[in-house]
């Protein structure tokens, strides 16, 4: 009798006596596939083509953030902020800068809260545009993250004249920021605002009503909006299931409270609808950017702080919009210039805990679908 291997059954199919049946499979999906995102291992249990069962593994890129903090100084802190989510660095530089002004009691100058707002909002846009991009680029499609790139490039451009690097920017400091607005960098920012919304439409012509990408996401990963509470999610992954929960908007910080912000939700809670989401706050993002630059104060763009900080005795919890969600720091403080602990709540590792529950059910081209919507980065993950 030929064995399976002689008549080329496919793994996953046994034959018994002349009869084939399947039995269920184990496939690692991961740690170094390219449509994780990341070093992100899934253990998918396969009935045929059908997903079962998923265990995430991570820690294959743990970088001990929240103890390198420990073992800093506070100002020194910001800098190993840029690594968590590294494609959000200006965010979680915010978040680590006014957990530390929050502690100590420490009023922003109104000017730096509006460049804070500006740098934010544009960082939001440079990450939504990766989101989206590759995206497209985990289900067959070239194109839209070449566009994604090209404008988000422009973007690291203007942080490079901020605060001399590209991606690591570090410009945030306790009490404001690094340097005031260069001479021309507003003009430079407002024509790539105007070029964008224009090259946003191109982009979304090229996306939505593409009847290959709506057969790939619409009903895909559905999120029923009392699981996405239960699971903790936040950010897109929460809006584009009908909560109408952000907190620029319901724990309003820094600049926030003057500028008015319009979240962007929807209601059908699948994969379709995260991508909505984004790409619509892109276009907010734009919104908040021309008004802050409007009504951007004069002033100074920091506040006197001594060169080595040492908050009072205490604890406190910071949290900012982040591009994937409630990004927030923990901060307990002895007294002295180091944090006694610090605990990073993460988005991305709040949000990838519904995987699993999302994946069960579908069929194996389906995952990489449903990994890519929820937009987690590892550095964030195994921060």
């Amino acid at each position: 009798m030929a064995t399976n291997q002689e008549i080329n059954i496919p793994v996953g199919i046994v034959s018994e006596g002349g009869e084939l049946k399947s039995q269920e499979m184990l496939l690692n999906l991961g740690p170094q596939h390219p449509s994780t995102h990341g070093v992100l291992r899934l253990l998918l249990t396969l009935e045929g083509e059908t997903v079962v069962d998923c265990t995430p593994v991570i820690g294959y890129l743990h970088r001990g953030i929240e103890k390198i903090l420990e073992n800093r100084p506070i100002m020194g802190g910001i800098r190993y902020m840029d690594n968590a989510d590294y494609l959000s660095p200006m965010l979680n530089e915010t978040a680590y800068a006014g957990a530390v002004e929050q502690l100590m009691g420490i009023e922003l100058p109104r000017r730096a809260q509006y460049i804070r707002l500006i740098t934010n909002e544009l960082q939001r846009i440079a990450s939504h545009l990766v989101a989206v991009g590759t995206y497209l680029l985990d289900l067959g499609a070239t194109t839209p993250v070449i566009w994604a790139f090209r404008d988000r490039e422009t973007i690291l451009s203007l942080f490079e004249a901020l605060g001399g690097s590209r991606f690591n920017v570090n410009y945030m400091r306790v009490g404001g920021v690094l340097h005031d607005l260069p001479k021309g960098w507003l003009k430079e920012c407002e024509e790539f605002l105007d070029q964008f919304v224009k090259n946003h439409a191109e982009l979304t012509a090229l996306i939505t009503g593409n009847e290959i990408f709506e057969a790939r996401t619409q009903g895909v990963g559905y999120i029923d909006p009392q699981q996405a509470l239960a699971y903790g999610l936040t950010g897109p992954m929460l809006r584009a299931s009908g909560i109408n929960w952000d907190l620029r908007v319901n724990r309003p910080y820094m600049a926030y409270r003057e500028i008015a912000v319009n979240p962007q939700v929807r209601q059908e809670g699948d994969c379709y609808a995260r991508y909505c989401v984004r790409m619509a706050e892109m276009l907010e993002s734009v919104r908040l950017c021309r008004e802050a630059i409007d009504k951007l104060p004069g002033g100074p763009i920091s506040t006197r702080t001594p060169i080595a900080l040492r908050p009072p005795r205490g604890e406190t919890y910071f949290a900012v919009e982040s591009s994937k969600g409630e990004l927030g720091v923990y901060f307990i403080s002895d007294g002295s210039e180091y944090p006694w602990r610090a605990k990073l709540r993460g988005p991305s590792f709040v949000n990838l805990q519904i995987v699993p529950e999302l994946l069960r059910g579908h069929k194996m081209s389906d995952t990489i679908a449903i990994m890519g919507s929820t937009d987690i980065v590892l550095g964030e993950v195994d921060r």
